[in-house]
């Protein structure tokens, strides 16, 4: 990883320091709101802007709340507890129906008003659902590569897999009245209110689709009713937005927006001390104190609802066996990594789970121990011969991934694991299936306060291990139906732990290495505050220059 070292600070710290001049873009007069660039590592990768398809960390950061909003929204400014968004109430009428208020007046960024028709159209087959069936349980089978868009409006196939995955029992939305929804499932279901505030599960305008000539005309154009609309997305490069000045929450206080893809981390950070840049993210720990050297600059953020993992599939030869598996899990000294890596501010959680879960959050359960000699043991046990492992890699999507990387294979290599390191350029050829695909990196985030919503939704029967055909257990699948359809919180509960205990312990899908966390560089001439997510806040009362 490159260095930002204390000469540079120096040397771009006299202009940055003085009056903070924010780059202005060709505006119309007697608008003085300042425009930004922020620099960050990629904007997206799938080179589109539905929630449906780039569904990762680096949408979060330019989808919200900027362009998407659901029905029931997330306060991006305190601890991300559910709030009113395109809603301004929701009521059960049963265990299977929620009934919908929306939000009057809310206007789309192409002028009409948000009613009822948007928000079926949004659930509907044509534009989420496609040929799949409610109360189906079979995994859909997703690409692994990005697929080539098509002339027309067809779905790629990965939109409906990801919807089932979101909404796996969702019968249909029905218009009760112009500013009245229902939601009817095919099973009960204790999660539809979290299900309507996470990330794909937000509104889209009717029309805009109508008008649209293909699925990606519209995909990379999307017409919503966020703070600011798209005006130019350009693959692997920028995005640029522009302010929705009728939007509903208040007008917005920046002209425009414009994300631009900076790979490495020290262009990022000389980029912003030169004044090139208003905002940093993917700032790694190491580099915090050098900036803030700086007096004029800081670094915020921290921690968030997303872990860091790493991932298995078990229909590589050498990973048949889950005692290879286990044997990794167990080779893993994660407070080392946490500790030399990110400077102590993160931690080791509690497995896939966070507290927010509540009475669901299993508090006594751990990831696996670092056991360098019971690893050697199941090494032993499952007659491994130190046969290579592939670990495909990515050049630092992830803060820290490459460091992360060259630790971890010295750990397992320590115990007797041969795992080489084979660095890929996108997702696509990270997920692609052949002999070599065995171990990667991937994070989990939790979109609302269930398990559903992180193990079941990223490891189920509609996961993205199982859609791509990484892992199964017959086990898991079963219990991940009676978690979602469910309603005894008991019950729930234990069936959660059993599943932890398959998927971390017996027969592992994944391991959790930290807690992610996410620092974002910033003048402090600027008045703003870093949400605890990826996702950043440039609505009225959250940003002043």
């Amino acid at each position: 990883m490159s260095k930002f070292t204390r000469r540079t600070i120096l040397k771009t710290g006299g202009a940055a320091a003085g009056t903070l001049l924010l780059p202005r873009f060709a505006i119309a007069q007697g608008d003085n709101r300042p425009s930004v660039t922020i620099a960050v590592q990629k904007v997206t990768n799938a080179n589109v802007l539905d929630v449906l398809r780039e569904q990762s960390n680096v949408g979060e950061r330019v989808f919200f709340s900027s362009i998407w909003e659901g029905l029931i929204s997330k306060n991006w400014r305190g601890n991300l507890e559910a709030v009113p968004g395109l809603a301004t109430e929701w009521r059960r009428i049963d265990d299977q129906t929620v009934e919908v208020k929306l939000r009057q007046g809310v206007k789309f960024h192409n002028g009409d008003e948000l009613t009822a028709e948007d928000v079926v159209f949004t659930f509907s087959r044509e534009r989420m659902f496609g040929e799949t069936e409610a109360k189906s349980r079979s995994t859909i089978q997703a690409f692994e590569k990005i697929p080539t868009p098509r002339p027309g409006k067809e779905l790629p196939p990965d939109v409906p897999a990801v919807a089932r995955r979101i909404w796996p029992d969702l019968v249909r939305v029905d218009a009760v009245d112009k500013y009245t929804v229902r939601f009817y499932n095919a099973t009960p279901d204790v999660t539809i209110e979290g299900r309507l505030s996470r990330y794909g599960s937000d509104i889209m305008n009717r029309r805009a689709w109508d008008e649209s000539a293909s699925y990606l005309d519209w995909a990379r154009k999307p017409v919503t009713t966020g703070p600011y609309r798209v005006v130019e997305l350009k693959p692997d490069v920028s995005l640029t937005l522009e302010a929705h000045d009728e939007y509903w929450g208040g007008r917005p206080p920046l002209k425009r927006i414009r994300f631009l893809e900076v790979p490495e981390v020290a262009s990022r950070i000389n980029g912003l001390l030169s004044g090139e840049y208003q905002f940093a993210c993917d700032i790694p720990p190491d580099q915090i104190a050098g900036i803030e050297k700086n007096a004029a600059f800081e670094v915020q953020g921290g921690t968030i609802l997303n872990h860091r993992l790493t991932v298995f599939d078990k229909n590589h030869a050498q990973l048949a066996n889950p005692l290879v598996r286990r044997a990794f899990t167990h080779a893993i000294d994660r407070q080392a990594i946490v500790d030399s890596l990110w400077a102590g501010r993160t931690r080791v959680p509690n497995g896939l789970q966070w507290e927010f879960y509540g009475d669901m959050f299993n508090a006594d359960w751990s990831v696996p121990a670092y056991d360098p000699k019971l690893a050697q043991d199941l090494l032993k046990q499952a007659n491994y011969k130190g046969d290579p492992i592939p670990y495909r890699l990515l050049n630092n999507y992830y803060t820290n991934q490459v460091a992360t990387a060259q630790v971890l294979v010295e750990m397992w290599k320590s115990v007797g694991l041969n795992v080489q390191i084979e660095t890929k350029e996108n997702w696509s050829q990270i997920m692609e299936r052949a002999p070599t695909r065995a171990v990667r990196d991937w994070s989990n985030s939790a979109a609302f306060n269930d398990p559903v919503s992180s193990l079941v939704a990223q490891h189920g029967p509609n996961g993205q291990q199982q859609q791509i055909g990484e892992w199964t257990n017959v086990e898991l699948n079963k219990l991940s139906e009676f978690l979602e359809t469910s309603i005894d919180r008991a019950a729930r509960k234990k069936a959660f732990r059993r599943m932890l205990e398959i998927a971390e312990r017996e027969d592992p899908a994944y391991t959790v290495l930290h807690q992610n966390a996410t620092f974002t560089a910033k003048p402090k001439s600027i008045k703003w505050k870093a949400s605890p997510a990826f996702a950043m806040d440039f609505r009225a009362g959250n940003f002043e220059a």
